[in-house]
């Protein structure tokens, strides 16, 4: 990494078993003190009538187990409530199966997600329910590499 330019991380998003067909990538551009995310990802399911999914940073290391166990819970540095978690990001809103989304942050650093999991789930946040918004399965996971 050249001296001058940010740091950087960015997580391959693939679908679960139920999902092959959705993949992507989200990156994390760190600019002073925040993080400008940017995520485009395909092969989001129709059958959710809403195009909302909501989309969080879990604590996990691995998008390993059953439907993406060892991705962990939020990631909640701080033991906030629900919507407040360090991981809790705006939903993803799909347009026939393609969502993009941009977005800026200072609720973690780069190098405080590095190694954590991405995680897309079949609904939307209804960032009320604790502790993650009943925001239905796990569908898409992608770890979160420097770039």
């Amino acid at each position: 990494m050249k001296q001058n330019q940010p740091l950087r991380a960015k997580a391959f998003i693939k679908g679960g078993d139920e999902y092959p067909q959705i993949c992507g990538e989200i990156w994390f551009f760190q600019n002073g003190c925040s993080v400008l995310v940017t995520a485009k990802i395909t092969g989001l399911p129709k059958e959710n009538t809403s195009g909302f999914f909501a989309m969080h940073i879990h604590q996990g290391k691995s998008c390993g187990g059953k439907d993406f166990a060892d991705s962990g819970t939020h990631f909640n540095p701080k033991n906030k409530p629900h919507p407040d978690h360090a991981g809790d990001l705006p939903p993803l809103l799909s347009c026939r199966g393609t969502a993009y989304l941009q977005v800026k942050t200072d609720r973690f650093n780069v190098r405080d997600i590095i190694g954590r999991t991405v995680i897309i789930h079949s609904n939307a946040d209804d960032f009320v329910t604790q502790p993650s918004g009943n925001s239905g399965m796990k569908i898409a996971c992608g770890i979160i590499r420097r770039a």
